[in-house]
């Protein structure tokens, strides 16, 4: 049995197959849409979301299976004070595998630990999102035709955001990517990242001003400013319109430049940037479904 917490927990190899797939499920999903009849998928999320639990559910649905669970903690027994190690147990009598969402780093690992079904983590705190990660790399993968060789600009909140510091250890394994970290001074990425890319020898750079770096960019991952990461409003306030990307910045890029988002958004990628080909965050978010797939056969030995 297998889980997966980190990105790191497929060899590179092994995210070409899963992504391989995912293309395939993408192309032909009639072929896939009975595979996991009779299997269930809990969905246990412990702090807010919609595109991930909602893609994860859609993935099951699409590959004919069946999807139990609860969308925060106050619906589950956690409100009662049960650890989740006793959930996790109790879960794992119920389905067949298990996509966990917790506000605590590490608390997924702690079900995997006692689980008999694969656990997924879907999101633990500020330290990992591994399945937004492999859902950056297959769009990356599919719309560049490449994860190597790249000039990866991350631009917003990089102190807290887990999809950045996962996407990051994701790409270091490839050859010739260079990051440029754009962040206000109070934002900038963890020194134990840019500690493991110097270990590493893969250059980066940290810069302010998105303008400056972005016409040399292959690909622009943009970023919101956490508001529930934040201890005070204050600090929140004055952080949250830092960047803004909008057509005058946009029109300093090259045309065959990718726009990333997470999501959700709030005003750091202007509405008039969404009709530009270059922003791809939509289409990034069908292929969160389309890898989620891949990954829900690939741990239950179906694919």
């Amino acid at each position: 049995m297998r889980h997966l917490m980190s990105p790191l927990d497929f060899t590179t190899g092994e995210l070409d197959k899963l992504f391989d797939l995912a293309n395939d499920m993408e192309k032909h999903m009639e072929r896939y849409a009975h595979i996991c009849e009779g299997k269930k998928l809990a969905t246990c999320f412990y702090e807010p979301s919609t595109r991930t639990r909602l893609s994860f559910e859609a993935a099951m649905l699409n590959l004919g299976g069946q999807v139990i669970g609860f969308s925060d903690a106050a619906s589950s027994s956690a409100s009662k004070g049960e650890s989740v190690s006793d959930t996790i147990r109790v879960i794992s009598c119920y389905a067949d595998i298990c996509a966990m969402r917790h506000p605590k780093e590490g608390a997924p690992m702690v079900a995997a630990q006692r689980s008999s079904i694969p656990v997924i983590n879907a999101g633990d705190g500020g330290h990992q999102h591994p399945t937004q990660t492999l859902t950056d790399l297959l769009t990356i993968r599919s719309l560049q035709g490449r994860l190597s060789g790249l000039t990866i600009g991350l631009c917003g909140d990089l102190k807290f955001g887990r999809t950045v510091h996962s996407l990051i250890h994701a790409l270091s394994r490839y050859d010739d990517i260079h990051f440029i970290f754009i962040s206000p001074e109070e934002l900038r990425i963890p020194d134990y990242i840019t500690d493991m890319l110097k270990a590493k020898g893969i250059p980066y750079e940290e810069v302010i001003r998105l303008e400056e770096r972005i016409p040399s960019l292959d690909l622009l991952y943009m970023t919101r400013v956490q508001r529930e990461r934040f201890f005070n409003e204050e600090d929140y306030v004055r952080l949250k319109d830092f960047y803004i990307l909008d057509m005058a910045k946009l029109s300093l890029a090259r045309e065959d430049m990718l726009v990333l988002h997470p999501l959700p958004r709030v005003n750091e990628i202007s509405v008039e940037v969404d009709d530009d080909p270059r922003a791809v965050y939509f289409k990034q978010a069908q292929y969160g479904v389309y890898v989620r797939m891949a990954l829900i056969c690939t741990l239950l030995g179906l694919a």
